[in-house]
């Protein structure tokens, strides 16, 4: 099969193109400047130049491809509506470029948003009259209707591994600046997690195998306690450990606190039992303690 990628010079992708190369795909990235093309190449995967805005190119993208893999976003927490809105112009071309052809189209989001304080399911669906993204995962499974084959993954908050400059990142960024590593409240909120690795390989068996409008968790651990995590941290770094009040969080954290403050545990029952799929990295809090997360 080809494949047409976007994000694939990013760092999911990272796992995501070697997997599918792997299995005997052939996949084509998208990628927006010189050095991301050279990233994609050195992941085996042929290069189409363009960005996410550029609307011909990603409908010539899904048009010459056996399906996507829609990985790309442009991760600006100061300007969120604007990103969704170019996420939502993008999943439009790609949707109406495989129109009637039931080809694959497997999008990126998150399990955070969807519920607080209880495990989200896979069976939880997005609110298209709620936060933009996730909206765009609710026009994305719509494209059932008009013959394609739309998968949402919805990923952990933590994509973890060797590599990594997200949250995790971050958050050692942080407890660095500050002088010791935090939680927020009694830091019993919990975050799901999944190694980059584990998320590749999903990604490219709900691509192969899911049903038109499957959600799928990209989820290993269904909730870590965020102390767990502050603990790890203050470990490697050998800082000291503290909580927060909520109030707090803001200042201290910056735009992350929104997030390491909120309980959004979620369940992998149902994609495991679908995929077959038993992670097999490491969990956050070893791969925290490795030691990768605190060099340079």
């Amino acid at each position: 099969m080809r494949y047409f990628v976007t994000g694939a010079s990013g760092w999911i992708g990272s796992a995501v193109v070697p997997e599918l190369l792997k299995a005997g795909h052939q996949v084509t990235g998208l990628a927006r400047s010189d050095a991301a093309a050279e990233t994609v190449a050195a992941r085996g995967a042929q290069v189409r130049r363009g960005e996410l805005g550029d609307l011909d190119v990603l409908r010539a993208g899904a048009s010459a491809s056996d399906g996507v893999i829609h990985l790309g976003f442009i991760h600006d927490f100061s300007r969120m509506a604007a990103a969704a809105e170019t996420d939502r112009a993008a999943i439009n071309a790609i949707g109406s470029a495989l129109e009637g052809t039931g080809r694959p189209f497997l999008i990126a989001s998150g399990v955070v948003g969807l519920a607080d304080g209880r495990p989200v399911t896979e069976r939880d669906m997005p609110d298209a009259n709620g936060n933009p993204r996730m909206a765009n995962a609710a026009i994305t499974l719509s494209y059932a209707e008009r013959g394609v084959r739309p998968v949402v993954v919805r990923f952990a908050p933590s994509v973890h591994g060797e590599g990594d400059h997200g949250f995790l990142s971050v958050l050692v960024g942080v407890a660095r600046e500050r002088g010791f590593s935090a939680y927020v409240g009694d830091g019993s909120n919990r975050w799901p997690a999944v190694h980059c690795l584990d998320a590749g390989r999903l990604v490219r068996l709900a691509v192969e195998r899911a049903p038109a409008g499957t959600n799928v968790h990209a989820v290993a651990e269904e909730g870590v306690p965020t102390r767990d995590i502050a603990e790890a941290i203050g470990r490697g770094l050998g800082l000291p450990v503290k909580s927060v009040s909520a109030e707090e969080a803001d200042e201290h954290f910056g735009w992350i606190g929104r997030f390491f403050g909120a309980d959004v545990p979620a369940s992998n029952a149902a994609t495991r039992k679908l995929f077959d799929w038993h992670p097999a990295q490491p969990g956050i809090i070893d791969d925290l303690d490795a030691g990768h997360y605190f060099k340079g």
